[in-house]
This record gives C-alpha cells, sequence and structure tokens, in this order.
C-alpha cells in the first residue's frame, strides 16, 4: 500500500518537471556539464597510464641504457710533468669490451645486449626503401619484449661467427615481400645480402616515447647479430689514416680535444664516419627493480675507470623516468578530478537553490495536498524525486556527452583516452547523490510548512 501512495508522490514530481521544462534543464545543466568533465578527466588519466604501461613494456622491465655522448674532459697530468704541461685524456668510446665487462663483473645484471645502428638502404628487386640496420644479440628481443610474427631469432652460431642473417621489421615485410613468406628469403642491406630468418611482430608505438626515452619502433629495422654489423659493415673503433691526421691538426693546430681519435666538433656530427664509438648503446637488464639504481651507480663508475674518467657517456633508468612521469600525470589528473567535482558541487548547489525557490513558489500546492491528507513523508517524496529525477537525467546527459567529448578529444589533440565502466558508474553514482543530497533540505522545508499558512499565502 505505502508503495503505490510514494509512487503517487513520485508521479507528482515528475509531472512537475515537465510543467517546468526549461527551469528543469537550466538546473540539470550544472550535473551535466560535471559529470561529462568527471567521466573525460578520468579518460584522459587512463589513456595517460596505458600509454606509460606501453612505454614501459617497449623500453623493458628493469632496464638500463647506456648511450655516447660528445663529452670530453681536458685532464692535468698528476705526475710530476715539467711545467704542469697538459695532457688529453684518451678514451676509446663505448665499446663491445664494456658491454661484456657489465655483463660478467657485476652481479645484480642479468642479461646485456650491446646495440649497433646504422642507416642503410634496403634493396630488392629494383625496390629500395631507407631502413635502420641495428646490430644486436639474441637477449636484446626479450630485453625489450619483442616478439616475432614469424621464424626464430639468432643462435650462438650466428653471433660467433658473424654470419649474414637477419630480423625484419613488419614495414619491411610489408614493403619487400607483401604476399610471401620472407623467412628463408635475402634481402640487400648496403652492399651485403642477408637472408631472413625471421619477422618482427608490429608494435603500438608513440612518438612521445621516442622523444623522451630513446625509444624507436622495431616496424623499419633490421636486426643483425652484433659481430655481423662489425665484420660485414662498419667498425667505428677502427682508426683510419686520414682521422689520425685530421685529429693531429685538430690537436696541434685548434687545441681541441680527442676522444677515440676523433675532435669533438667530429663527435657532434650527425654523419656515422664521425662518431668513433663502437657501440650506439649498451641495455643492461637487472634482476630485481630494487637493483636499478645501485646498480646504474655501479655501471656508471666502472665505466669511468675503463674512459679514463671522462664522462663520454650517458646512463639512464627509462622504467623509472616513466614511472616518474606517471606520478606527475597522475597528479595533474587529480587535480583535473578535483575540479571536475567541483563542478558536481556547484550542480548539486543550483539544485538546491531551484529546490528552495520551487518551495516558495508552491506553497499554496503543498498546503493543498497537506490538507485533503498528505503526510511530511508525502511532500518530501515529492520534493525529493524531483531534485533526483533532475540530478538523474543531467547525469545520462552528461555520460553521454562525456563520452562523445572523450573520443573528440582523441580525434583533435591526439590524446589517448580510454572511457572506463567504473569512470560512468561512479559520475552516474556522485550526480543521484547530489541530488538526493541537496535536495533533502528543501523537500524537508517544504514538509515542514504549516498547512492553514500555506492556504492563506
Amino acid at each position: 500500500m505505502w508503495i503505490k501512495r510514494y509512487f503517487h508522490d513520485v508521479i507528482i514530481g515528475i509531472e512537475a518537471i515537465f510543467d517546468n521544462r526549461l527551469k528543469s534543464m537550466l538546473t540539470a545543466l550544472g550535473i551535466i556539464f560535471g559529470v561529462a568533465a568527471v567521466i573525460s578527466m578520468m579518460a584522459i588519466g587512463n589513456g595517460a597510464e596505458q600509454e606509460i604501461l606501453e612505454q614501459i613494456k617497449m623500453v623493458g622491465v628493469n632496464n638500463i641504457v647506456v648511450t655516447p655522448t660528445a663529452t670530453s674532459v681536458d685532464g692535468k697530468s698528476g705526475s710530476g710533468e715539467s711545467g704542469g704541461q697538459a695532457r688529453t685524456k684518451y678514451s676509446k668510446g663505448l665499446t663491445l669490451l664494456d658491454a661484456k665487462a657489465i655483463e660478467e663483473v657485476i652481479p645484480t645484471v642479468d642479461k646485456v645486449s650491446p646495440v649497433i645502428s646504422f642507416n642503410y638502404s634496403a634493396i630488392l628487386n629494383g625496390k629500395s626503401n631507407p631502413v635502420v640496420l641495428e646490430g644486436v644479440d639474441d637477449s636484446y628481443f626479450e630485453l625489450f619484449n619483442i616478439g616475432l610474427q614469424a621464424g626464430e631469432i639468432f643462435n650462438d652460431t650466428h653471433g660467433e661467427m658473424g654470419q649474414p642473417v637477419c630480423i625484419i621489421g613488419d614495414n619491411i615485410k610489408n614493403v619487400f615481400f607483401k604476399q610471401e613468406d620472407p623467412v628463408g628469403k635475402s634481402i640487400k642491406c648496403g652492399q651485403v645480402w642477408l637472408k631472413v630468418i625471421g619477422v618482427v611482430e608490429k608494435r603500438d608505438f608513440t612518438t612521445s616515447a621516442s622523444d623522451e626515452m630513446g625509444i624507436s619502433s622495431s616496424d623499419n629495422k633490421i636486426f643483425v647479430p652484433v659481430q655481423t654489423v662489425l665484420l660485414r659493415f662498419k667498425n667505428r673503433s677502427l682508426v683510419r689514416a686520414d682521422e689520425v691526421e685530421k685529429a693531429n691538426t685538430n690537436q696541434n693546430g685548434g687545441g681541441m680535444i680527442i676522444i677515440g681519435g676523433a675532435s669533438s666538433e667530429e663527435e657532434s656530427a650527425e654523419d656515422d664516419d664521425k662518431n668513433l664509438n663502437q657501440l650506439s648503446k649498451i641495455v643492461i637488464q637487472v634482476k630485481e627493480t630494487e637493483q636499478l639504481s645501485t646498480t646504474a651507480n655501479v655501471v656508471k663508475r666502472m665505466l669511468l675507470r675503463r674512459h679514463s674518467e671522462l664522462y663520454d657517456f650517458e646512463v639512464t633508468i627509462p622504467e623509472l623516468l616513466l614511472k616518474q612521469q606517471q606520478r606527475t600525470k597522475n597528479i595533474f589528473n587529480v587535480v583535473l578530478g578535483a575540479i571536475a567535482g567541483i563542478s558536481l558541487i556547484v550542480g548539486g548547489i543550483g539544485i538546491m537553490n531551484i529546490m528552495l525557490a520551487s518551495v516558495m513558489e508552491r506553497i499554496r500546492e503543498i498546503g493543498t495536498r497537506q490538507a485533503i491528507g498528505a503526510s511530511q513523508k508525502d511532500i518530501i517524496v515529492q520534493f525529493l524525486s524531483e531534485s533526483t529525477l533532475i540530478s538523474v537525467f543531467g547525469g545520462i546527459i552528461g555520460i553521454i556527452l562525456g563520452v562523445v567529448l572523450s573520443k573528440t578529444i582523441t580525434a583533435i589533440f591526439d590524446i589517448k583516452t580510454i572511457v572506463s565502466f567504473f569512470s560512468i558508474v561512479i559520475a552516474f553514482g556522485v550526480s543521484a547523490a547530489v541530488g538526493i543530497i541537496f535536495g533533502y533540505l528543501p523537500a524537508k522545508q517544504a514538509a515542514e510548512k504549516d498547512p492553514v499558512e500555506s492556504l492563506r499565502y
């Protein structure tokens, strides 16, 4: 019986909403924009988190990356040279021996992969395409979580003998082997024919990862064993006569500092021939995440000793940088979420103000209902149902607007957004709660009106 009675009170509230459509819609605007803001902000936060997780996967878990730099240091002789004559410090740069030493000496290191990168052109059947030739060992693919869609990775024989084999990226497969299986076939890179033994799976890639973490897509790369690059392509650590002559000229004439047989001017050049570091980088995987910072410090000290105290390298921990970036984005998302939440509160205050004004406008209606037998609970249910329904309908419209806004942000600004079911439930639940909480005071005030005074109003 009581359900039927209160249902009638709700119907009266719905009729009041439809009788004042414009006022009800304006009242709901605060809720609509608040819910839309909450959903879109949470979508941006979820997208940022997903992007960070993808980047961590791309740089590998527990990885440390050592890269060469063009920095040189001029040291003074500490062995009592006459007249305090300056002595130029010498470093071979980043070499394969550095990678082997790190793997053999440091106990917290799990795997190490040297990397040598060159820009070449791949050629097949008269078709040419620029590619990145990357010399790696078999552990590289595990370090960066790179899987194969076909074939196999390098084995010990490939690496030790420097055999002309390669693993190609997905883009190279599509360019040169559109309708056929490339495994077992050959492709020419520079002046060397390479046998394809595997194809890398296509990976989602973000340009921000490349800019900030030195990550690059594997789709346009040809991977070969490190020894194959050194034996069949180019070994930058081998000093040529013209380089020695040029280095001596720079040292005697211009007083320039030499690192590994090259001037600092040459080190800063973009041409591969002017980079005398044998390796482009060294990727190190640590056994435990807790050992990352400590291991990075040990690697830094070891390389300083091996490089005659020249800081001609840089040690970075991409995962820690990415996690710091994630913390920064989380703070930003919390601030945006708080602002969106304030919008909901402001919308709730708007509902309360409108409902209080509605109570003053409908005093005679309230008095009439009380006079014919409506109780205080009936009046409360009537006005509370109005505020709650306005919030619920506003929440539904806000959800639609929030989803559309999230898709628009992705399309226009190229920012990844993910609308989760959790964010929709939270936003809708909060909007309904706002209607109940901020609608209760006007409903209670209406119920406490004296029937006689209301009829005289």
